[in-house]
């Protein structure tokens, strides 16, 4: 990894935390300052990337810079509170997970069970439609939307789960824990936007925390997925 890279993922670590304690403050100061700091994440966290010498023979490369894009994208969306900024972050996240679809399935071990994408179809299945209800009814128009977003979301899970052997097992881990806590923050954020009436401040905190750390895991899985691994020695 150079330098610049290292340097890169300190300042997108930084980002990363200062806008998470600006989503959980309460204060409406705090969130305008997000305008700043909310947009420079990944930007931040794709230049660290492609800088990463490793990622230059990463058969995850294209796929995970279009799916960074398609956050970027989503996180300037999200920052307005129209139902109609909503929409169009839910689009563009689901527009990057395509791109972290089309990139893992590539990989996919052919052998692979299904049981593991059975397993996040069916979490979907039982998570999902309390949370769709409860956006129909908040926002009907926001619906089809969010429901076509929470299956590409649950590809990305599913697929990270199939993962090759051609893939090394830390960048495999990687990316599943990503994809995980991709899941995680937007089962929070659904909750906070669509279920609950009065959602604590923190919550926010914990959605932006999450889904920062599932942005930084992927794209360490994709980077690991360059790696060559040195021969093995003579007689060892």
């Amino acid at each position: 990894m150079t330098r610049a890279s290292t340097v890169l993922k300190l300042t997108y670590a930084a980002l990363a935390a200062v806008d998470t304690a600006l989503s959980a403050s309460p204060k409406p100061a705090h969130h305008r300052a997000r305008r700043f700091t909310k947009p420079l994440l990944l930007p931040t966290l794709a230049a660290s990337f492609a800088s990463d010498p490793r990622v230059r023979r990463s058969p995850l490369r294209r796929s995970t810079l279009a799916g960074q894009a398609g956050g970027w994208v989503g996180d300037v969306a999200l920052l307005g509170d129209e139902p109609k900024h909503f929409a169009l972050g839910a689009s563009a996240f689901a527009a990057g997970h395509a791109a972290y679809i089309g990139g893992l399935l590539a990989q996919r071990d052919p052998e692979a069970s299904p049981a593991k994408p059975a397993a996040v179809g069916a979490a979907w299945a039982v998570g999902a439609p309390r949370t769709l209800l409860a956006a129909y009814r908040t926002a009907p128009a926001l619906a089809p939307v969010l429901a076509g977003y929470s299956v590409m979301l649950s590809g990305t899970a599913a697929a990270a789960t199939v993962l090759g052997p051609q893939i090394p097992a830390d960048a495999r881990r990687a990316t599943l824990a990503g994809a995980g806590l991709f899941l995680l923050s937007d089962s929070i954020l659904g909750l906070r936007k669509f279920v609950l009436t009065d959602p604590p401040a923190w919550m926010e905190g914990a959605v932006m925390a999450t889904y920062t750390g599932a942005q930084f895991l992927i794209a360490d899985g994709a980077a690991r997925a360059g790696r060559i691994d040195p021969e093995p020695r003579a007689g060892a």
